[in-house]
């Protein structure tokens, strides 16, 4: 025959009376020990935190002191600057007439007579066939492209100049140089030239002199 279970069902109510009772004294140290526990955890993580600012803080004056060290190194007073173009697209003649008609004079006193030249005012100095023109110069000519071209340069230039704090710059090279052949439709050749621009103090020119 089958055994037969003869235990008893245990509900809810048999198992609140299995749950162990405390009496109330006890009860509330396990409360104040549970608090204290507590008060504990929060006392090191707030200790933890005053370290993780404090370590911040020392971070930001350590970038700071590097930043202060950066601002104190002085930078290199450059006393020339230059621009270069390669394969430009004008005359290599009328280049070298330009540069031999810029060199000894300031950067604004050049962009203003290339802008009379571009404005048929005043002539560029050549040698060769052209015609006579007014002023202490013989023969001469208006190359209005080169010059537009020479003007951004000279703008380019004075920028750097600028940039790097030159007393007075005076253009004290310039030159032009032939550059590669480039054909087009029909046997044409076009013009390439690359032009070199140099301007330094004016007191070094003197020295020099």
């Amino acid at each position: 025959m089958a055994k037969t279970n003869t235990e008893k069902p245990t509900g809810k109510n048999e198992m609140k009376k299995t749950v162990p009772k405390f009496p109330k004294e006890k009860k509330q140290e396990m409360k104040n020990t549970s608090l204290i526990k507590e008060d504990e955890k929060n006392r090191v993580l707030a200790e933890e935190n005053g370290n993780v600012v404090q370590t911040q803080e020392k971070l930001d004056s350590k970038k700071d002191e590097t930043k202060k060290e950066k601002i104190k190194t002085k930078r290199v007073k450059m006393t020339k600057t230059s621009v270069r173009v390669e394969e430009a697209p004008f005359s290599t003649k009328v280049s070298v007439a330009i540069c031999k008609f810029i060199v000894g004079k300031k950067i604004d006193d050049a962009i203003k007579d290339l802008e009379e030249v571009t404005k048929l005012r005043k002539a560029v100095p050549m040698k060769g066939e052209y015609a006579h023109r007014k002023g202490k110069i013989m023969s001469g000519a208006y190359p209005v492209r080169a010059s537009k071209e020479f003007i951004i340069l000279l703008k380019s230039l004075k920028a750097n100049a600028n940039n790097h704090d030159l007393d007075d710059p005076v253009i004290s090279e310039a030159y032009a140089n032939k550059g590669s052949k480039v054909y087009a439709s029909g046997g044409r050749v076009k013009k390439r030239t690359h032009v070199t621009i140099i301007a330094k103090e004016k007191r070094l020119l003197t020295e020099k002199n």
